[in-house]
């Protein structure tokens, strides 16, 4: 059986209420702790917040934001890999209510898509957008009132989308939103393909670091990632950087998202992705009690017709393979979506179904 949108829905309907309850019955604060404000509030106040804006804005007169360091100068109008402009483009902004219960809460998160990409997966589900550069231009004191807009209508967080090759524009707008009373976290919701030396910039900036791994393998990287073989190793050691900075996932009182790290891994077919490693490295670099989002919602998309490995959708013995691959590792801190379709696969394919 593969996996299709029109399953997912049904999976929705069929699982009842425990797919879809409220944040707070999925899960339990973390830490009784967590911060009062966001952490760009306290770099504000002791005026680093500004010498990480300038240290930013200089990359882009010879772009080195990204692991591939293009050296375009994106200040004179070239564009450079990613093929986005010096000014940010964003493509939309709205309360997102299907992202993981913890950052969507009951009132959504607070996501901006922004165009461009500086990975462009040849699987892209938002290759309109990532790949093609559908969007709007605006300025950063645009993309402030954006936020602080987001934050007006009742969003949980600030849900930053592919943020990579703008992170000088975004570190400006936060800048210009706290002063004007942006108080709601900022979720970094990143590719992994991150460079050291700008994450170091963000130390104290993003509460929220919500990263993928998607493969775990240089060969597999190096096709499916516009030739990024070295994304395995890179995203692996920015993970192990954005942990150190954030730490454990910690939520409110309500079971919402306030700091921390949430790793993704997209299940793919044909044991594409590496999963076993995925959850072997997670357990073995960092507390099993990590949050990891197993993702099953792949689909044939974009330019993923032409290869072979992966021109079809992944079949449930796959997910729960997946899933007992994380379990078998000691993961403790499961997505709880991720959890019920197991059990609902589990439920389809029947306790003596042998996983291939």
């Amino acid at each position: 059986m593969y996996f299709t949108r029109r399953r997912f829905i049904r999976i929705l309907l069929a699982t009842g209420p425990g797919l879809l309850m409220p944040v707070s019955a999925c899960e339990s604060p973390r830490s009784a702790g967590a911060p009062s404000q966001p952490a760009y509030c306290g770099l504000e106040e002791t005026g680093k917040l500004a010498e990480r804006i300038e240290e930013a804005y200089a990359q882009l007169s010879q772009c080195r934001l990204c692991p591939r360091q293009c050296g375009a100068d994106r200040q004179k109008g070239e564009s450079g890999f990613c093929r986005a402009p010096a000014k940010v483009m964003i493509y939309s902004a709205q309360p997102h209510f299907g992202e993981e219960f913890s950052l969507a809460g009951r009132h959504g998160s607070g996501t901006i898509f922004f165009s461009h990409c500086n990975l462009r997966c040849v699987f892209c589900q938002n290759w309109p957008i990532s790949h093609e550069g559908r969007g709007t231009e605006i300025t950063d004191e645009d993309l402030a009132a954006v936020m602080l807009k987001l934050q007006k209508i009742g969003c949980h967080n600030i849900n930053l989308v592919t943020p990579t090759h703008v992170m000088p524009n975004i570190l400006k707008a936060t800048r210009l939103a706290c002063r004007k009373g942006l108080r709601i976290p900022l979720v970094y919701n990143t590719s992994g393909y991150e460079r050291l030396d700008m994450l170091n910039l963000l130390d104290g900036v993003v509460d929220i670091y919500l990263p993928d791994l998607k493969f775990m393998h240089s060969d597999k990287a190096e096709v499916y990632l516009a030739g990024a073989a070295d994304y395995p190793g890179v995203a692996r050691q920015a993970i192990l950087e954005m942990h150190r900075q954030v730490g454990l996932l910690e939520t409110d009182a309500e079971g919402v998202a306030r700091r921390g790290l949430m790793i993704r891994h997209l299940v793919l077919p044909n044991r594409v992705a590496g999963t076993q490693d995925f959850v072997h490295w997670v357990a073995g670099f960092l507390p099993k009690t990590t949050y990891v989002n197993i993702m099953h919602q792949y689909h044939v998309d974009y330019k993923a017709f032409e290869y072979p490995e992966i021109w079809r959708g992944i079949s449930s013995a796959e997910y729960l393979e997946a899933m007992a691959w994380a379990e078998a590792a000691g993961l403790t801190h499961l997505d709880p979506r991720s959890l019920a379709v197991r059990d609902f696969f589990k439920g389809r394919l029947g306790p003596g179904t042998a996983i291939q």
